[in-house]
Formats: structure tokens, C-alpha cells, sequence
């Protein structure tokens, strides 16, 4: 049973109805129909970035998010971090008034820095463990490149690594460029060689990623979801259903 009914969904926004429906087929296609988990959506705010938000694919991503955050959590809001150099904003987006959110969020905040991952990650889970939920959480994480502190973004995701915290990394931009090199290498990681179970996604959505169908991106932001909560289960890193 989903966290929030299609009813729902269409009286709160309806504009989400076919985002919904799409995310719930590719959940269903991967076993993770009737989970309960909380979504976070991390966003780059490093000024490569003005493009993406000027032409809505930040939007666009947020609205995909919140579609498929529906089906997993019932509180209807997304915890969301704006990053850049530093954390430039934690709020939230919901069903509720989800249009145009993303541009009224970025009208209050500031310069646009470079791109350093891990002050985001530490936000995402300060905020994780202060909720005191015990459900696991998909953290989609959103850049167009590599962090100015590559050992530090590391360091997190090893450490992080024993949390119910899955993070789906996605990339905005040239998939060719060399900026992109880390992400694999996050993706890679050795297990248990320096993380206890394999707690990180990543693929990349193109120079236009308005474009991926809806169908493939949600196969891609869950694909690697199940793998992680079965390996997350039998660390004792996430309960087993039903269990409290």
C-alpha cells in the first residue's frame, strides 16, 4: 500500500498525478512496493550550475522526487539541501504548493559557490538522526561535478556507510567530462575494505536532463535500492519489516 493515496495526489497536486503513477510502476518493477522510506533531495547550488536551474530541470527533478517520496513516505514534504561551497539552505518541498518552489527557494540565497559534497552529506545526516525515524532513508544527491575535497566527501559516505542512508547520486552535465571521475570512483568503493556495506548509486542524466523519460530516471533512482537494503538488513544496519 503506498504512504499516500493517488486520491490524495490529485487533490494536493495534481500537476504530480503522472510523475506518481510512473514512480509507482518502477517501484513495483524492483520489489518496493508497500516500503516505507524516507526521501531526501540534495541539490548543487555551485555556480555551473545557473543553467540548470534556469531552464527548470532543478524543478523538474524536485517534482520527479516528490512523486516518487509519495509512494515511500506519508508526510507529503522532502527534506531539501542546497549546497555549494557550504550549505546555502535546508528546507523542504511538498506536494503542496511543490510549483515554482524551487525558484522562490534559490530568489533567497546568495552567491553561488563551488561544489563541496561532504557539509551537505553532515546535514543530511544530522537531520536523519535527529528525526529519530527507523526507517531507512534514499538520499537523491544531485551535482554537475566533483567536490573541491575529495577525501572528505569520502571519508563521509565510509562513515555514513553504517546508517540506514542509501545516497543515489545523479549527474547533471557532460557525460564525457572528466568531473564525473569521482562519482564512479564513490560508486566503487571497496566493501568492506572501506565500507561496511555498498551505501552509494550513481548515474548520469545528460546535458538536457529535462529529457530522461520518467520511467528510466525513477528506474534509476531505485535500481540499486534493493540491493543495498537487503546487504543493510543482514548488517543489522536497517530492521527487517515488521520488525520495531
Amino acid at each position: 500500500m503506498t504512504a499516500i493515496s493517488l486520491t490524495k495526489v490529485q487533490e494536493t497536486a495534481p500537476a504530480l498525478v503522472d510523475l506518481y503513477k510512473s514512480a509507482g510502476v518502477s517501484l513495483t518493477k524492483h520489489g518496493l512496493d508497500g516500503l516505507r522510506a524516507a526521501v531526501y533531495l540534495v541539490v548543487d547550488y555551485s555556480g555551473s550550475m545557473k543553467p540548470y536551474y534556469k531552464d527548470g530541470s532543478v524543478q523538474a527533478l524536485a517534482d520527479r522526487v516528490l512523486g516518487l517520496s509519495a509512494h515511500l513516505d506519508d508526510d507529503g514534504t522532502v527534506p531539501v539541501v542546497f549546497f555549494s561551497t557550504d550549505v546555502d539552505a535546508e528546507t523542504e518541498i511538498a506536494l503542496a504548493g511543490h510549483q515554482g518552489r524551487i525558484e522562490r527557494i534559490v530568489a533567497g540565497l546568495g552567491h553561488m559557490g563551488k561544489t563541496s559534497y561532504h557539509l551537505a552529506m553532515d546535514a543530511v545526516i544530522d537531520h536523519y538522526l535527529d528525526s529519530g525515524t527507523a526507517e531507512p532513508a534514499l538520499v537523491v544527491f544531485q551535482t554537475d561535478g566533483g567536490p573541491i575535497n575529495k577525501l572528505a566527501a569520502e571519508r563521509y559516505l565510509c562513515k555514513a556507510a553504517r546508517l540506514p542512508l542509501f545516497w543515489q547520486f545523479i549527474g547533471f552535465g557532460d557525460p564525457r567530462s572528466k568531473q564525473f571521475d569521482f562519482l564512479r570512483k564513490l560508486d566503487e568503493l571497496a566493501v568492506p575494505g572501506k565500507r561496511v556495506v555498498d551505501n552509494a548509486g550513481f548515474f548520469h542524466a545528460g546535458e538536457d536532463p529535462g529529457r530522461v523519460p520518467d520511467g528510466e530516471l525513477y528506474d534509476r533512482l531505485v535500481g540499486e535500492f534493493p540491493k543495498w537494503l537487503v546487504a543493510a538488513r543482514a548488517a543489522g544496519i536497517v530492521r527487517e519489516p515488521g520488525r520495531r
